[in-house]
């Protein structure tokens, strides 16, 4: 079962949240390991999205933004672009498009960030936009202030929310075909109850990097293994971790409420488009290749429409009542 939990340290200007992606994960792998024409994602890449799902979760939970938020990964590799989408009420899809091979334990340089020209781009599409508003974007390279490549994904979100947002964020990510999994720690502008009561209106004392109460805890989030994060259930994360602070949680976000993979794509609206070929069309191309097969370019997922299947749509099209034409 998927789940967000979110949490708060009494009297401390900390918040945190768990992420753990279960059969919604596996969905998104087994419509693209189904599919024939791309098959699989290789290891890296399926590992990579899961952590950038993870991640997108947890960040749009974060803001709370009415809208969607994409992340894309995009560079100079042989991973051309990976992108993931969360709705505001945390519905998620992602994808990938591989444009070369890509070996085993393969590096997030060296799928993406060759030459170091890989960026992290991160998009608020707002839901109703206003005539001519677009959506906003802050765009990050895949390195350090040094300049030197960052291996990690968490590391480039850390260092997104440190310039875009001015907050200190410590995250953990983790993934494999059967999880994606994600902890976020994040200092707050408010000390105390203030955090509950929604206060917004206190000077900022704290200094980014210096506020002991934070970078007490970020060291404990750090001490999480991937192994643990994608094992655990969240609530023996957080007792692993921090048993000994005093934590306030909200209640768990599950099923309809929380995060839970949904793609635009579905058989009627493939229906739909066979039915735009017209039917004399559609009978050749079945006539030649026995089926009909169309992939959703997002999800990977493939569906199939046999000589019967196809006769359908044009049957159904057919005997449709004309929709009245008069306001009622």
């Amino acid at each position: 079962m998927s789940e967000l939990h979110k949490f708060l340290f009494e009297g401390l200007p900390v918040r945190g949240m768990v992420v753990r992606l279960d059969a919604a994960w596996k969905e998104i792998l087994q419509r693209r390991a189904t599919n024939s024409e791309t098959g699989a994602d290789p290891q890296p890449v399926r590992a990579l999205l899961g952590e950038m799902t993870a991640a997108s979760v947890l960040m749009q939970a974060s803001i709370q933004f009415k809208g969607a938020l994409v992340m894309q990964i995009f560079g100079d590799g042989p991973l051309k672009v990976a992108v993931t989408e969360v709705q505001s009420d945390l519905r998620f899809r992602t994808t990938a498009k591989v444009v070369g091979p890509i070996a085993d334990g393969a590096s997030l340089s060296a799928m993406v960030n060759v030459n170091n020209e890989g960026r992290c781009a991160i998009t608020l599409d707002p839901q109703d936009k206003m005539p001519g508003q677009q959506p906003y974007q802050s765009l990050v390279p895949l390195y350090g202030d040094q300049h030197e490549k960052l291996e990690q994904l968490s590391s480039v979100l850390e260092h997104f929310m440190l310039q875009s947002q001015q907050i200190d964020t410590t995250l953990v990510l983790a993934a494999n075909d059967e999880c994606a999994a994600g902890l976020l720690i994040q200092r707050m502008p408010l000390k105390g109850e203030g955090n509950l009561a929604g206060a917004v209106t206190q000077h900022h004392e704290d200094e980014i990097g210096l506020n002991e109460d934070y970078n007490r805890i970020a060291i404990l989030a750090r001490s999480l293994t991937a192994q643990e994060l994608l094992t655990l259930d969240p609530e023996d994360v957080m007792h692993r971790l921090f048993w000994e602070e005093k934590v306030l949680r909200y209640p768990a976000l599950t099923g309809a409420e929380g995060p839970r993979f949904e793609c635009s794509c579905s058989r009627e609206r493939v229906g739909r488009m066979i039915l735009s070929l017209g039917q004399d069309e559609a009978q050749a191309i079945v006539a030649e290749r026995r089926t009909i097969e169309v992939g959703c370019d997002f999800c990977g997922m493939q569906y199939v429409f046999d000589a019967v299947d196809t006769a359908q749509v044009f049957t159904a099209a057919a005997t449709q009542v004309p929709a009245p034409t008069a306001v009622q």
